[in-house]
């Protein structure tokens, strides 16, 4: 059992692989495992979630820089990018970075027949054309190779153009301090860096952005779930919730644990622990600093040296990626590092 941060975790030596999958605090599992006996005994009602779902809604909200009243509740990041894209008005321009993940990219590519029209850039010159474009989706943190896009000239843009802006932040959330509520939209999955099981995301709503209609309209999102469960008219709420779809129990009972005790730590000292192992193994196989936790590593049979050094890791993009979280060591970073020491070109430290 390993300690970070004041919490405990079950994370096998070597699991690098976080950008895929995060590993919970033990008090999170234990969380979800009483809540999955308690269904089994019939111990619960629908309303005795209530509590988690505020709670990780909250959570989410302090993370990422906004407030609750702006978050709605969703359950992948892009049924909720999805919910964007169908809004924008017919013949809108959107700028993408070139490579980013297809949650972004796919729902507004999904919406041509009505003269949606998007344009890949490289990442480094998303602010550079976004002032041309109506809106701009990207990713906080690049998931294939843990490039960061430039938030401060994304934000002096939308302050001073027409351009609207989504980010994706599940690459960023829970190791990167944010402050993102100047942005149009703000979505996450929580099942990678927060450290939650899959089936939660979250979306905020900047009070100036376009209207999003609310296509999933269902019974959760009315002013009251508990008193609109049945009949006309259409009764939703007035602030983000209006957006939010029937939670999933077990995912936000989860959540709620592990967002309220990331959104209790010190951002900036996460994102320094994260980082710092992440340079340290850049290092070791001759790379630069990046200031990213992800590391894209192209080396030939790099995936199949690390697996069998017991490193846990994912191909990406057709490369190696590795994922250094607060839970990981200096003995992950040496353990890798080794995995590609005999690698012809990787130097190791």
């Amino acid at each position: 059992m390993r300690k970070a941060f004041g919490a405990e975790f079950d994370v096998p030596d070597g699991y690098l692989n976080t950008a895929s999958i995060g590993i919970p605090p033990a008090r999170v599992a234990r969380a979800v495992a009483e809540s999955v006996r308690r269904w089994g005994s019939g111990l619960d009602g629908p309303g005795d979630f209530e509590p988690a779902v505020a709670t990780a809604r909250a959570a989410f909200a302090r993370l990422i820089g906004t407030t609750a009243d702006r978050v709605a509740l969703g359950t992948t990041a892009s049924q909720l990018v999805g919910l964007v894209a169908a809004s924008v008005p017919d013949g809108t321009r959107v700028l993408v970075a070139e490579g980013d993940f297809t949650s972004v990219l796919f729902p507004f590519a999904a919406q041509q027949d009505r003269g949606v029209k998007v344009t890949e850039v490289e990442l480094g010159e998303i602010a550079a054309h976004a002032a041309d474009h109506d809106v701009v989706a990207v990713s906080v943190v690049q998931s294939s190779d843990g490039r960061i896009v430039d938030l401060e000239a994304l934000r002096a843009v939308a302050e001073t153009t027409s351009t609207r802006v989504l980010l994706d932040a599940t690459q960023a959330a829970g190791w990167l301090p944010l402050q993102l509520d100047w942005a149009d939209w703000v979505v996450s999955a929580a099942y990678k860096w927060l450290m939650a099981p899959r089936g939660a995301a979250w979306l905020a709503i900047h009070p100036d952005a376009p209207e999003i209609r609310p296509h999933s309209a269902n019974w959760y999102a009315g002013e009251d779930p508990w008193t609109t469960t049945y009949g006309l008219p259409l009764r939703l709420a007035g602030d983000a919730r209006a957006l939010d779809l029937s939670p999933t129990w077990f995912s936000q009972v989860g959540a709620a644990v592990s967002l309220e005790w990331l959104a209790g730590l010190d951002m900036a000292e996460v994102a320094a622990h994260c980082t710092g192992l992440a340079d340290e193994f850049r290092a070791g196989i001759g790379l630069p600093p990046a200031g990213s936790p992800i590391v894209s590593v192209q080396v030939a049979d790099a995936v199949p040296k690390l697996t069998e050094a017991g490193v846990a890791c994912a191909k990406r993009a057709g490369r190696a990626r590795l994922a250094f979280h607060l839970y990981n060591t200096r003995a992950d970073v040496e353990k890798a590092v080794r995995a590609l020491g005999g690698t012809s070109g990787v130097s190791v430290s």
